[in-house]
């Protein structure tokens, strides 16, 4: 192959490429943004719409069934879940990957105006929605607290000027309040001062609307000018609803005050949320994809004491978690990783050449293959983050590779007693289709992974393109710099280091075994056999896994009580976390959310000290379990959250599973019984699920033929429990800067029971007033919740975690097993979030090692034009996957994701080094050896670039290996399969090899023989 002649002619056109390379690297990754993981968006779009006081079973049959009817008509739509709860229904939509977000939100909206029709009349708040991505976390949490302003006006600082101030910031996407409390005027009625004025709740409520009004007036058009009009309809504060008149009894004036209480309040008061014990706000920050966290959290700090400096003295406004501290951290420690493995590679290659010169020819490959991938992976749009960073760092050690190869030869034609010059052009013309042969090889690895589909293929395409295009950057190195470098950097005398003690002693041991191998091939050839059989044992037994959980240094918890508590006594409940989370040493900070997504629960966020300077957060999390579970009517399910949140459902566990069936009667009663089972497993810990059917209600059974004989209508009837009871949204104020709302209902201690039924009034036809309670019949019942669907069937979804030591794989094994025994066949089931992506997952990955195999195969088979060699180079791969999953099993890892990739980087390896054996076998055979020959010359020949290469790998992989830095424990799993893959294949190939060359070799030999000669040969 002679087109490396022109690079070593003309070395100033080669330079000045290779310079041009580095400099556009160098700029590229001055620019590029920085994050912990690759940008992965789940098209989700969740619709939230609201009905005040209606029951979880009113919302599921009249709001969400209606929407989903439409959705589930949407192209493109993978999943579809609704939570009904009191007054409220939230449905989540989650598209295909390939699925445009905001097409699909077009469609949406699309159904949502077709559903309106199907909708109750008199909605608290029309169907709205939003796009999400649940695989978005927050980078920036900031507390608001004050002792001395309200909470509401707190609130409006926040929502009105902090929020819009930040979100102006290039790169925020979305600025959330976590427990917002928005300014209410509250009216509080005492339904014995309506009794004893003989009025109803229904006329109190139309005058207060009446009494605030927004209206257009219009404008007065004069000769020469115009006059707007304007009026004072609107009434702001609950000083000025105190006095309004409601209605004349006996010629007084009855006001609103006598009626109950009208205060100064929040809109929503059965949640709240809570920093350190004391009441706050959070506000959270989410940035927009593809943007760099560290820039952006570095803009919002520089304009806090600006924003600062706008609010009033008394408000409190600290900074609580920065997730870009922990991105920082992780993205230096692999920046620092990439770079001793640049040393330890640049060390493997010195220590074997022993001569500086060839040494830094070498090694020059590296940072021109790594910098000029920077430029690359800019245009490409990729983000410097801890998958990009860990595929330069693996590829530091085969990057070197073809250098090393290249070098070695040039070397051993100046050996010959060529000149420098002759050298380089004999040296790299003859190993030029070896390196394109290695480097086409081991790109073409990673092209499955490239075209993957779901989740898995969005994780790893940036890790998959950034280390093929490092591998194809360093092939055009290493045939052009390196043969330019060599023939004006090396003289005619230059040696490598063939005469050190130890490689001689090394290299006559190995020719001796080697020889021993070949005289008992059948012995190899069974042993390879065996080695086959047990490399597909181990890929049965070994523990399988997903994602492994990392530590950014946050605890989500979630809080649980029974069904029907009120808010005030959940409130008791969970105040009794406050203090155990103050006294545990790790945590640095908490957030604690009540009442949020359900009256009964409830959310504890632990905000977690600097790694160095506490334990690890699954031990963290094994110590608080107990205290935190020891509360009297409390459960509180700690979970670490998982790098990437996979489904719309929140997760109170590691891993769901959720039942579905058509028919609810049925579903769950033996979803209860099943979660009993679930929770009796000894695999499994933190079992709970959303089925809560045991809430205490009050059934009201209204005597239509009574109350129509009365003129009173159902409607009014409800309307009139609605306002007494459900907080019932009675009018809007519109102010400067937000509108607020005017809620009505009864004053608390008559909200306690239905008692004070007997104490309301409705206005008849007639104009009689009419008691409410003798138009009912009051029982008292057990319902719902929450009504949960999945797709549009009802359904219960468990949420749980593994006990320590089990695997993703042992979890989901089990549970389907139990369900198989234990559930009815009119019950289907189905894994969700990260254990349903596992299960989807695991054959796809198997598939797509499968797929490499054949790539690589039909690869090599058209570079050698060749059926058989290509099975003779990919023959070591077992020993590579059984060293790697060999390693793994004995430091006590699953095979996970991470592992998985490192067993397909493996195939990519390996091959190399056999490409090296029998592509020198292939010429000594061209020069008249026997097989046997020519296959142990091409093994002693390239024992040493083989043990260079190898080594290189091994030094390159060794950092991650060890695992040192913030989010290493998540990439350990990868060097450890690739360093004890190398390590047992490196030993196994070299004596393999050879063997499997000479029976492939015999084995072509026969079918390409003419039958004629076959008869000859068998008379003779």
């Amino acid at each position: 192959m002679r087109g490396t002649d022109l690079f070593i002619q003309r070395p100033v056109m080669t330079t000045l490429a290779m310079l041009g390379l580095l400099f556009f690297g160098l700029v590229s990754y001055a620019n590029m943004p920085v994050s912990y993981l690759p940008a992965v968006e789940f098209p989700t779009i969740q619709v939230d719409a609201t009905l005040s006081g209606a029951s979880p079973s009113t919302m599921a049959s009249s709001v969400a069934s209606p929407l989903e009817r439409e959705f589930a008509t949407i192209a493109g739509l993978d999943s579809m879940s609704s939570v009904n709860s009191l007054g409220s229904t939230t449905v989540t939509l989650q598209f295909d990957l390939d699925r445009d977000i905001d097409s699909a939100a077009m469609d949406v909206q699309a159904a949502i105006s077709r559903a309106e029709g199907e909708l109750p009349d008199d909605m608290t708040d029309e169907p709205a929605f939003e796009k999400v991505n649940p695989a978005d976390s927050p980078i920036l949490y900031i507390s608001l607290q004050s002792d001395t302003l309200p909470l509401y006006t707190v609130n409006d600082y926040a929502k009105t000027f902090l929020t819009q101030t930040v979100s102006m910031i290039p790169g925020v996407a979305q600025v959330e309040i976590y427990g917002e409390q928005q300014y209410a005027v509250r009216v509080r009625l005492d339904p014995r001062e309506l009794a004893s004025r003989g009025l109803g709740i229904d006329e109190v409520m139309q005058s207060v609307t009446d009494a605030n009004v927004n209206l257009p007036l219009g404008n007065l058009e004069g000769r020469e000018e115009s006059l707007t009009l304007d009026a004072d309809g609107q009434l702001y504060r609950a000083d000025q609803y105190r006095g309004q008149i409601v209605a004349w009894k006996d010629g007084q004036p009855v006001r609103l005050d006598e009626l109950g209480a009208v205060e100064d309040g929040v809109k929503y008061e059965r949640f709240s949320s809570w920093r350190n014990g004391k009441r706050s706000l959070t506000i959270a920050i989410k940035r927009q994809p593809g943007t760099n966290t560290i820039e952006i959290v570095d803009d919002i700090r520089e304009k806090l004491p600006w924003i600062r400096s706008q609010m009033p003295a008394g408000l409190d406004m600290t900074i609580v978690h920065d997730k870009s501290e922990f991105i920082r951290d992780s993205v230096q420690d692999v920046q620092f990783t990439l770079g001793l493995a640049v040393a330890l590679v640049i060390m493997v290659v010195f220590v074997f050449l022993r001569n500086p010169a060839s040494t830094f020819i070498s090694s020059v490959a590296i940072p021109f293959s790594i910098v000029a991938t920077f430029a690359v992976m800019h245009l490409l749009g990729f983000t410097l983050d801890t998958f990009s960073l860990m595929a330069l760092t693996l590829s530091v050690g085969f990057v070197v590779d073809d250098a090393i190869v290249m070098i070695e030869n040039v070397v051993r034609h100046l050996e010959m007693g060529k000149p420098p010059m002759q050298a380089a052009r004999d040296g790299a013309g003859e190993i030029g289709f070896t390196i394109v042969s290695m480097t086409l090889s081991l790109a073409i690895v990673f092209v499955p992974i490239v075209f993957m589909a779901g989740i898995i293929g969005r994780v790893l395409h940036e890790f998959a393109l950034t280390i093929a295009t490092a591998v194809l950057v360093s092939g055009v190195v290493s045939l052009s710099l390196t043969p330019m470098l060599a023939s004006r950097m090396l003289r005619e005398k230059s040696r490598l280091a063939e005469s050190d003690p130890l490689f001689d002693r090394l290299l006559r041991g190995y020719r001796a075994s080697l020889r021993f191998c070949i005289r008992h091939r059948l012995g190899t050839l069974l042993a390879s056999v065996v080695m086959l059989g047990v490399t597909a044992w181990a890929f049965v037994v070994i523990p399988k896994g997903f994602l492994p959980s990392d530590d950014q240094g946050v605890i989500m918890g979630f809080t649980q009580a029974r069904q029907g508590i009120s808010y005030e006594s959940m409130e008791r409940h969970q105040s009794r976390l406050f203090p155990i989370f103050a006294n545990t040493p790790s945590v640095e900070s908490d957030i604690q959310i009540i009442g949020v997504p359900l009256t009964n629960q409830g959310m504890a966020i632990a905000l977690l000290k600097p790694q160095g300077e506490r334990p690890d957060i699954d031990a963290i999390i094994q110590s608080m379990w107990g205290p935190t579970n020891a509360i009297p009517g409390l459960a509180t399910f700690l979970v670490n959250p998982p790098m990437i949140p996979i489904g719309g459902k929140q997760a109170k566990g590691d891993y769901l599973f959720t039942l579905l069936s058509p028919d609810p009667d049925r579903l769950y009663p033996d979803a209860a019984k099943f979660e009993a089972s679930l929770r009796r497993h000894p695999l499994l810990t933190g079992v709970n699920s959303d089925l809560q059917m045991t809430s205490p209600h009050v059934e009201l059974d209204i005597d239509r033929n009574l109350a129509a004989s009365l003129g009173v209508s159902a409607r009014q009837i409800e309307s009139a429990l609605f306002t007494a009871y459900g907080e019932r949204q009675i009018s809007t104020i519109y102010a400067t800067t937000d509108e607020y709302k005017v809620i009505m209902q009864l004053k608390p201690e008559f909200q306690r029971n239905h008692d004070a039924l007997s104490m309301l009034y409705v206005r008849a036809d007639s104009g009689d007033l009419i008691r409410l309670d003798a138009l009912c019949t009051i029982r008292e019942s057990l319902g719902p919740v929450t009504v949960n669907h999945t797709g549009q069937l009802q359904s219960v979804t468990y949420a749980f975690s593994g006990r320590p030591g089990t695997s993703l794989g042992q979890i989901t094994k089990a549970v389907e097993e139990l369900a198989d025994k234990e559930l009815p066949p009119t019950i289907s089931t189905m894994f969700e979030g990260t254990a349903g992506a596992f299960a989807e997952s695991m054959n796809s990955l198997y598939f797509l090692l499968f797929i490499a195999i054949v790539a690589i195969y039909i690869l090599l088979g058209s570079l050698y034009e060749s059926f058989i060699h290509p099975l003779t180079i990919l023959s070591g791969l077992p020993s590579a996957a059984l060293g790697g999953l060999i390693t793994l099993f004995a430091f006590g890892y699953d095979l996970d994701l991470y592992g998985m990739v490192g067993l397909i980087m493996l195939i990519g390896i390996v091959k190399k080094n056999s490409i090296m054996v029998v592509d020198f076998a292939i010429e000594e055979e061209k020069k008249g050896l026997d097989a046997g020959e020519a296959a142990f010359n091409g093994a002693v020949i390239r024992f040493r670039p083989i043990m260079m290469t190898t080594l290189a790998a091994i030094m390159g992989a060794l950092p991650i290996a060890l695992g040192i830095g913030a989010g290493a424990e998540v990439r350990r799993p990868l060097g450890l399969a690739v360093v004890g893959g190398l390590a047992l294949s490196q030993v196994v190939t070299l004596y393999l090899t050879p063997v499997f060359y000479t029976y492939m070799d015999d084995f072509q030999k026969r079918l390409t023989r003419s039958p004629k000669a076959t008869k000859a040969e068998s008379a003779s």
